[in-house]
């Protein structure tokens, strides 16, 4: 029986890739995700399920996405649908109960205290289990499950004297950072190669060579070259430092600055302080100093850390002798 993967990209796809590797779920896997070049690099050799984009309070593209999910489940027996986010698992996770699958929904880290619109709607819908990975949210239906950041420990083993490669990653988030890209200008070393992964930052006018996306594949290799990661204080961003042992400088957005929809970014940023796992600044207090400080870090994770079950429920079979009740096989979709 296959166990399907379910996850917007960005942040939210790092976060179910990091986790599956904890997950008692077996090995017959399906992802099913947007098309980027992040997730295909990130996600080759697996088999996936392409959809098509699916943004925030978007009802457009939740109901073509709605459609895309009855495909899936009318071509593959699945026993359990496991999710990290965000509005596709609302096309997704009611369509599989409707077909008696087990549901997972494992809330985004960047949630701290509270869930996230597509969690809030989820955790009320009868049969889907729903997990948090902080242990602030851990009422009405919530289960603490784990934190992403407890498989990683710093290290300060490195001798840096001078910047030569720096990685900037502002993630794929729909607004503007041009005041991080400004300042970061004025303290990176000229000499230093950089590759600026800007999203939909403007950068016109900075005499910089920015791209608005990077591939995972091509962004990992860039990160373990460089001798620091700078980044937007995202989840997406945040992983791909850890996984690629260097200890980011994190920079959080600002609502204030509409820089985000919300100050979410600063409860993560203050997680990793806490956790010594990264170099906290404001756009105003970075320096070069701190740049050199978390380049003579590196990050590696911790061994033998316990799996996470949450897959041990036995099965709610399907609604007997119905439509919704029987599935049919077949090979996964362009």
């Amino acid at each position: 029986m296959t166990t399907l993967l379910v996850a917007n990209d960005g942040g939210h796809i790092m976060q179910l890739h990091t986790l599956r590797r904890r997950l008692d779920i077996g090995d017959d896997l399906l992802w099913m995700t947007p098309r980027t070049p992040q997730t295909e690099s990130l996600l080759a050799g697996e088999r996936v399920r392409w959809t098509r984009p699916c943004p925030t309070r978007d009802l457009g593209a939740l109901v073509r996405n709605t459609w895309e999910a009855r495909d899936v489940f009318s071509r593959h027996e699945l026993s359990l649908v496991v999710s990290t986010g965000a509005a596709l698992a609302l096309a997704v996770l009611p369509q599989a109960r409707l077909h008696g699958v087990r549901c997972v929904y494992i809330e985004s880290a960047t949630r701290v205290s509270g869930p996230s619109l597509s969690g809030a709607l989820l955790s009320r819908f009868p049969g889907i289990r729903t997990f948090s990975q902080s242990t602030a949210l851990t009422s009405r239906g919530w289960r603490f499950l784990a934190s992403p950041w407890d498989v990683y420990e710093t290290r300060k083993d490195r001798e840096v004297p001078q910047l030569r490669s720096v990685v900037v990653s502002l993630g794929t988030s729909p607004y503007d950072f041009r005041l991080l890209v400004e300042h970061l200008i004025s303290i990176i070393p000229p000499t230093a190669h950089v590759l600026w992964q800007t999203g939909v930052t403007d950068v016109s006018g900075l005499g910089i060579e920015a791209r608005a996306k990077v591939a995972a594949a091509e962004l990992r290799a860039a990160i373990e070259r460089a001798d620091v990661v700078i980044a937007h204080a995202g989840t997406g961003a945040a992983l791909a430092a850890l996984e690629a042992g260097r200890c980011p400088v994190l920079v959080p957005r600002r609502s204030m600055r509409q820089e985000h929809v919300d100050d979410h970014q600063l409860q993560i940023a203050l997680d990793f302080a806490l956790r010594d796992l990264a170099i906290v600044r404001e756009v105003a207090h970075l320096t070069h100093e701190d740049l050199l400080l978390a380049a003579a870090r590196s990050v590696v994770r911790k061994a033998d850390l316990p799996r996470l079950l949450i897959a041990h429920d036995p099965v709610r079979p399907a609604l007997a002798g119905t439509a919704v009740g029987r599935h049919r096989t077949g090979a996964s979709g362009p």
